[in-house]
């Protein structure tokens, strides 16, 4: 009977551990930036975006190619890609950071849940550190991470003369992951 009982105890503890390293994961993660200047607005898109994010830890992790980005105006498109994130020679963006209050986030309940995200997030070949708010929602098992935040282009220096008139210095960029 001890052996019975020891038995499952270790089959429960281990379910309890298996459950609190849940990895979420999604290849087509939404990922959007707009440009609010004086002479033009500019948007574009992009639905494939790699991410994972572990539930224990809250390390998150985005990964996407510059080329996936697609907008209204072709010619918006290929002066994006060839003139300012030089997506030949710097084909990828990432995120690696931590959700920091992920103890407050319960996988197991529906709900939205607050989230404060720091971390490191490379465009153009330079790394700087950036921090958001944004949500986790839990539906059913489901799980949807949304933020917005800025980024000012000069930090990732990406540069040019219509910086400021037809393109903002700061950028508006959405995230939204639905994760498996």
């Amino acid at each position: 009977m001890k052996r019975l009982f020891i038995l499952v105890a270790a089959i429960g503890l281990a379910s309890t551990c298996l459950q609190a390293q849940k990895i979420y994961s999604t290849k087509t993660g939404k990922i959007s930036f707009f440009s609010n200047a004086p002479l033009e607005d500019i948007e574009a898109k992009t639905t494939e975006v790699e991410s994972k994010l572990l539930a224990s830890t809250g390390q998150v992790v985005f990964t996407l190619l510059m080329k996936g980005f697609q907008f209204e105006n072709p010619l918006m498109q290929e002066h994006f890609n060839e003139n300012y994130v030089e997506s030949t020679k710097y084909p990828k963006a990432d995120f690696k950071g931590f959700i920091t209050n992920i103890k407050d986030i319960n996988f197991t309940k529906d709900g939205t849940y607050p989230a404060n995200v720091n971390g490191m997030l490379t465009i153009h070949g330079v790394t700087k550190e950036v921090s958001s708010t944004g949500t986790i929602s839990v539906n059913t098992g489901k799980v949807t991470a949304k933020s917005k935040f800025n980024i000012t282009l000069k930090d990732y220096n990406i540069g040019g003369s219509l910086i400021g008139k037809k393109i903002a210095n700061q950028i508006e960029i959405t995230v939204e992951c639905q994760y498996e």
